[in-house]
């Protein structure tokens, strides 16, 4: 099924746009994977910044209920006890500098940073969903250039 998605323009940008929805891996996998499919850089660019946006306000309006869910399950309730609290130490740590700290948060793209981790901060600290967005919005701008950097980069020395 790979190699059909691949097949095509519209299979790649598919699939670009998906990777780059997947948590951790986001747009630091998506955007370089849709530039090795051979996407024109603006199309891989579109695709994988908006795939990587996509769940952004969804976590940022519905996380806290879902953690609710899932702690009311034992098997679940570990998982999302570990993810709250990855979710406030990350936002301790930019709280001091509001909406700035959550666009340097989403832009550095090091495991453990990016739009996912951003909204997921923005929740627990009650960052409303229109001063979030546009930080992480930016943020994810950042990153998708510093991603084109480091890809060209590696394009050229190999």
């Amino acid at each position: 099924m790979l190699k059909w998605l691949t097949a095509t323009t519209v299979g790649k940008i598919i699939i670009t746009f998906f990777i780059s929805m997947v948590p951790v891996v986001e747009l630091r996998g998506g955007l370089p994977y849709g530039i090795s499919l051979g996407l024109p850089y603006s199309v891989a660019l579109a695709a994988s910044v908006l795939g990587n946006l996509v769940p952004v306000p969804f976590i940022i309006l519905f996380i806290r209920k879902i953690f609710g869910w899932m702690k009311k399950l034992h098997v679940l309730g570990k998982l999302a006890s570990r993810i709250e609290t990855t979710g406030r130490e990350k936002g301790e740590k930019i709280s001091r500098y509001g909406t700035i700290g959550l666009c340097l948060l989403v832009a550095i793209p090091l495991p453990g940073t990016g739009a996912w981790t951003g909204a997921l901060a923005a929740a627990m600290l009650d960052i409303r969903l229109k001063r979030a967005i546009p930080s992480i919005i930016l943020g994810v701008l950042i990153a998708a250039g510093i991603i084109t950097m480091v890809t060209y980069g590696v394009i050229a020395v190999v």
